[in-house]
């Protein structure tokens, strides 16, 4: 593949541009797991620390709704406890986080983490009832948008389980499998990819000071245009390089010298796998499937696909 920063947008990638997505995305991902497991874990197991993990999450502003906790928790014969519930889970991030890094069992993981993922946005204990006052601290704001983070992380994975490990993993180099195919249809790939992220700016754009809802920077009609720009197709390149650098912006603002170490990572691990979408969008780009031309030129072909001739 020949790089062209304004021209022709790639409707496939060769296996070794396929190896390096899969690198590049299993490397963002497994960053996100890996913070967020041993973040939690570390904080599970230690018992002047545990109570405090549990309220934060069992909280009305937490991520455990009632139905979730009933379902869970409560009744006379609980299935789990919530820390026990927290521990199981973080160290499955973790143990998943570190499997991802080195390249092991990727398309199993892949697949489950594109599932559970929208289970967070289940779990989430919201109040959007109209003109209801509550008078504990919960999310005012729907699930998905609060959780549209999750959402384009979930689009990741199933993209990952679609290429598989790649060559730079334990899995190809050791057990001799995980190889991406030879060659890859890029097009529908791509388009979820930038989905994905333009989903997360897009809605920072346009919900922009609601409460939870994620804006990488105060300027909401900035984030709306790079979201539109990558959901067209158009230009990906210059708008991934846009939101490479909005993320990185944002990534180091929420450092702080006060903090530890895993606190400041554990801060912005969601933004390692979208640096890491970013960078694959703009050395690969979006593909051309739904892009805005098609769209306008051919509207019925592009929604409904090509008529079936006789």
């Amino acid at each position: 593949m020949t790089f062209n920063f304004w021209g022709e947008v790639p409707t496939d990638v060769k296996a070794a541009s396929a190896n390096k997505i899969a690198l590049l995305l299993r490397l963002g991902l497994g960053s996100v797991f890996l913070v967020g497991g041993w973040w939690k874990l570390s904080r599970a197991i230690d018992a002047a620390r545990s109570e405090a993990l549990v309220t934060k999450y069992m909280a009305a502003n937490g991520y455990i709704n009632s139905f979730f906790d009933e379902y869970l928790f409560s009744g006379p014969d609980p299935f789990l406890t919530p820390l026990a519930f927290l521990t199981l889970l973080s160290a499955f991030e973790l143990l998943s986080g570190i499997a991802l890094l080195a390249g092991v069992f990727v398309r199993a993981l892949s697949f489950i983490y594109a599932f559970l993922l929208w289970s967070f946005v289940i779990a989430l204990p919201v109040v959007t009832v109209s003109g209801l006052e509550s008078e504990v601290s919960s999310h005012f704001s729907p699930a998905l948008l609060v959780q549209i983070r999750d959402i384009g992380l979930s689009g990741m994975c199933f993209i990952l389980f679609a290429l598989g490990s790649g060559s730079y993993s334990v899995d190809q180099r050791f057990l001799n499998r995980g190889m991406a195919p030879e060659q890859v249809n890029w097009n529908h790939y791509g388009l979820l990819l930038r989905l994905s992220v333009a989903a997360v700016f897009i809605v920072g754009g346009f919900f922009a000071g609601y409460g939870h809802i994620k804006s990488f920077v105060d300027i909401p009609v900035l984030l709306v245009a790079i979201g539109l720009v990558l959901a067209s197709g158009h230009a990906t390149r210059p708008a991934a390089i846009a939101a490479f650098a909005v993320i990185a912006w944002y990534s180091v603002g929420k450092l702080s010298f006060d903090a530890t170490l895993w606190n400041n990572l554990n801060a912005i691990k969601r933004e390692f796998a979208f640096l890491a979408a970013g960078w694959v969008l703009y050395a690969y780009q979006g593909g051309r499937a739904f892009r805005l031309d098609a769209l306008f030129k051919s509207p019925m072909k592009t929604i409904l696909g090509k008529s079936q001739q006789a």
